[in-house]
């Protein structure tokens, strides 16, 4: 639902003030971390990283983008380090806003590089053989199975009452979001909406809907969500309180 970066993020505004953190503990829900970030309206992604070794040096990647207005941080999922310079800004700000923050990014390397170690020993301990499967592990086939019958459903009902055409339905095993939306109208959906209140999951699908008609985050999208789900704020509420990516 709309786009939510992967990656642990802090920002500052022009030439830097007061720095924001907005860090994202990882949470069982993805960009792949080399992606590029989608263009404005172009699509609203939820994406998994890959779990290569982490940089072993701090080593920032400077990227001038011509629509920030302000400088941003980002940890990405392999523990890369890149700076977004808005278009106002100077090379020289931003090495040293990354340099006044570089014990923050060392933090978001470490758990990045915890996570990924934690990850690793799971798969290592877990047999691939169907006979050796863990009890969770078939629990969790099982729950995405359930997921793509009822999501793809319930998404196609809501699109039908709105009037809304849906070119193809993912389920994902999506790590950072909870849906996405394409200019194709191609929807995807995290498997894990199946594990909230279902008129939260409702907010979710109708939000990604309403994306078919206005690629953005404007006020006239968001009156679009108002008039087809009239609870949404309570939903959005609901969703910060358990951890919304």
């Amino acid at each position: 639902m709309g786009a939510i970066d992967a990656s642990f993020a802090m920002q500052t505004r022009l030439p830097f003030d007061e720095a924001g953190h907005n860090v994202e503990a990882p949470v069982a829900q993805p960009v792949a971390p080399d992606a590029p970030a989608p263009r404005s309206g172009e699509a609203f992604a939820l994406r998994q990283p890959a779990l290569p070794a982490p940089p072993a040096l701090f080593t920032p990647v400077f990227v001038r983008h011509p629509r920030a207005r302000r400088y941003v941080i980002r940890v990405a999922a392999d523990g890369t380090v890149r700076v977004t310079v808005p278009r106002r800004g100077s090379r020289r700000e931003a090495e040293a806003f990354a340099a006044r923050e570089r014990a923050w990014i060392e933090k978001q390397q470490r758990r990045v590089e915890a996570e990924r170690e934690r990850l690793e020993r799971e798969r290592s301990t877990t047999n691939r053989g169907p006979a050796g499967l863990q009890p969770t592990i078939v629990e969790d086939r099982a729950r995405r199975h359930r997921a793509k019958r009822e999501l793809t459903r319930r998404l196609l009902e809501l699109s039908v009452q709105h009037g809304l055409a849906v070119s193809r339905v993912s389920i994902r095993n999506q790590r950072w979001r909870w849906g996405s939306c394409s200019r194709a109208g191609h929807i995807c959906l995290n498997w894990r909406l199946m594990e909230m209140p279902e008129p939260v999951r409702d907010y979710v699908l109708i939000h990604e809907l309403m994306h078919l008609k206005r690629m953005d985050h404007s006020p006239a999208f968001w009156k679009l969500v108002a008039a087809a789900c009239p609870a949404y704020k309570e939903a959005r509420a609901w969703l910060r309180r358990h951890g919304a990516r």
